[in-house]
């Protein structure tokens, strides 16, 4: 057989490559963007441009009712700082929140060590302290207001152990009115951060525990270097809810007080509601409501970034 000059004989060791495959497209992983358009446009309608409207009348003397009104700048702002009342329910509000912050989680995280051993009631114990925090706020305050009243069952059960002395209007007295809100709020919720803790307590490794015992820890030391550092989820999440709860609190505090006596329990939320549906100070009201709104994203803003960064050094 005779061969052309060009033309080669095929190699066998080394076949011809093989066709190209076709190129695939590659399926789309995520919807689009506009899958999420109707739902940002109903946010946008129903709480952006009435907080933005909102925020345009804290600089106008709005009444409320009256459609005529004047722009007046910074005059509101300028007056919050001028007005005794003002200045006070922010104290009250800053030393609710820090209090029940405080009380609550410490509250909170002794009722999870104590039910989260092996005694036998612990899933009874467990759903009576957490009972409270399902009750609404203001069936709540209004058993309290009747309990903590001068002819309530405290007094009453005060009396009926030898305490007389220790009868008070609870209510009714500017030095303790405050002090039993933060009361009531404590007993209603911190069952709820009882159960926060309890869910971290029960992430914790048991080895763990018993490798610190077999190094001879005891119950304070091993809570302090074992548990306390893998609580540090729990006790964000906690710290977050209640701070957050403290400075907006309203129910309890206007069912219980009224923000009284005098404006001894007034917060930023009762005086809110006061100027602006009593007083008829529109403008005034969303000035405050201006305020109060800035109080929460800083404080809660500050308070996440520095947990945060205490429970990463933690892990």
């Amino acid at each position: 057989m005779t061969l052309d000059p060009h033309e080669q004989l095929p190699d066998h060791d080394h076949p011809p490559d093989a066709p190209p495959m076709p190129r695939v497209r590659r399926a789309r992983t995520s919807p689009p963007w506009w899958f999420a358009l109707p739902a940002m446009l109903l946010f946008a309608f129903v709480v952006l441009v009435p907080s933005a409207r909102g925020v345009y009348y804290a600089f106008t003397d709005w009444d409320g009712l009256d459609p005529h009104f004047s722009f007046i700048g910074l005059d509101n702002f300028s007056e919050m700082f001028r007005d005794a009342d003002a200045t006070q329910a922010i104290w009250h509000t800053l030393l609710i929140a820090v209090s029940i912050t405080v009380v609550q989680n410490a509250v909170g995280l002794l009722l999870a060590l104590g039910v989260n051993t092996a005694i036998k009631s612990r899933n009874l114990l467990r759903v009576f302290l957490f009972a409270p925090a399902v009750i609404t706020p203001i069936v709540t305050a209004y058993l309290w207001r009747n309990l903590l009243g001068p002819d309530g069952a405290v007094n009453s059960l005060l009396g009926a152990v030898g305490l007389d002395g220790w009868e008070q209007d609870w209510l009714g007295s500017p030095d303790l009115a405050l002090w039993a809100v933060v009361g009531v709020i404590v007993w209603q919720f911190a069952g709820y951060s009882m159960v926060i803790f309890l869910a971290g307590l029960q992430s914790v490794p048991r080895e763990v525990h018993e490798a610190a015992a077999i190094d001879g820890a005891g119950a304070v030391r091993r809570f302090w270097s074992v548990t306390r550092p893998l609580l540090a989820p729990a006790f964000t999440i906690n710290l977050m809810l209640s701070i957050i709860g403290g400075i907006k609190l309203f129910d309890q505090v206007y069912a219980l007080t009224g923000g009284g006596p005098g404006h001894a329990t007034d917060t930023l939320s009762t005086l809110i509601y006061k100027d602006a549906f009593t007083l008829g100070e529109f403008g005034y009201s969303i000035a405050l409501a201006v305020v109060l709104t800035i109080v929460v994203a800083v404080v809660s803003t500050g308070q996440y970034a520095a947990l945060s960064r205490s429970e990463r050094a933690a892990s």
